[in-house]
C-alpha cells in the first residue's frame, strides 16, 4: 500500500479532491488496459497496476470493471459533445452543409485523436453485457436528438425518411461501424476520410435531393 499510495500526493487534499484524481487516474488507466489487452482480457488488477492504486481504492470507486467502461465510455461521448457544440458555436457560419462539416469534424477529431478513445467507444463496448447494450442505445437516442435539435434551426433542412429516430439509428450506426473499422486498420485512412464519408451521409438524409449540390 505504501508504495502504490507514495505515486500520489494527497497532502492539503480534502477526501472529495482524492476521490476526483482517483477517479481521473482510473479513466485513464481504463483507457490504456482496455484499448491495449481488450476488455475481456483485462482485469481490475491490471487497472490498478497502470493507475498506481490499490485494489481497495478501485472498489471504493467502483462495483466492478463494466462500471469502469461504462464510465469512459460516456466520458468520452460527453467530450465529443462539448466538442461538437464549441464548433458549431465559433463556425461562423449558418449554410447547413458547412456547418454538417464542421460539427462531424470536430466528433470524429474527438473520438480519434486519441487511439484508446476510439478503440473503447466502438470496439470494447460492444456486447459487453445487454445492460451495456441498452445504454448504448440510449447514448444513440440522445445523439439523435442532439442532431434533431440542431437541425431544426437551420434552413433547407428537411426531416429525413422515416423520421429522426430511424435516420439516426443509422448514421450513427455507420459512424459507429466506420470509426470501429478505422481503428482496426493498418494503415489507418486519414481522418479527412471520415470527415468526408459521414458528411456525405448525414447530408444526404438531411437535404434529400441536394446531398451533391
Amino acid at each position: 500500500m505504501g508504495a502504490v499510495r507514495s505515486r500520489h500526493s494527497y497532502a492539503g487534499q480534502s477526501v472529495a479532491e482524492r476521490q476526483v484524481e482517483r477517479r481521473a487516474l482510473f479513466f485513464d488507466a481504463a483507457l490504456t488496459v482496455f484499448a491495449e489487452k481488450t476488455y475481456a482480457h483485462s482485469s481490475v488488477t491490471d487497472i490498478c497496476a497502470v493507475a498506481g492504486l490499490s485494489r481497495r481504492q478501485f472498489y471504493e470507486q467502483y462495483t466492478d470493471r463494466e462500471e469502469l467502461l461504462v464510465e469512459v465510455y460516456d466520458r468520452i461521448h460527453e467530450q465529443a459533445r462539448d466538442a461538437v457544440a464549441q464548433a458549431l458555436v465559433t463556425a461562423g457560419a449558418t449554410e447547413p452543409r458547412v456547418l454538417t462539416d464542421v460539427a462531424i469534424r470536430a466528433y470524429i477529431e474527438a473520438v480519434v485523436g486519441d487511439i484508446r478513445k476510439a478503440k473503447v467507444a466502438f470496439v470494447e463496448i460492444v456486447g459487453v453485457s445487454e445492460a451495456v447494450e441498452r445504454h448504448r442505445a440510449e447514448v444513440r437516442d440522445r445523439w439523435g436528438a442532439v442532431v434533431e435539435a440542431a437541425a431544426a434551426s437551420l434552413p433547407g433542412v428537411r426531416t429525413p425518411p422515416g423520421g429522426w429516430r430511424v435516420a439516426m439509428a443509422a448514421f450513427i450506426g455507420a459512424v459507429n461501424g466506420l470509426v470501429h473499422q478505422w481503428s482496426l486498420d493498418d494503415p489507418r485512412p486519414p481522418v479527412d476520410v471520415l470527415v468526408d464519408v459521414l458528411t456525405t451521409l448525414l447530408t444526404a438524409l438531411a437535404l434529400p435531393g441536394d446531398a451533391s449540390a
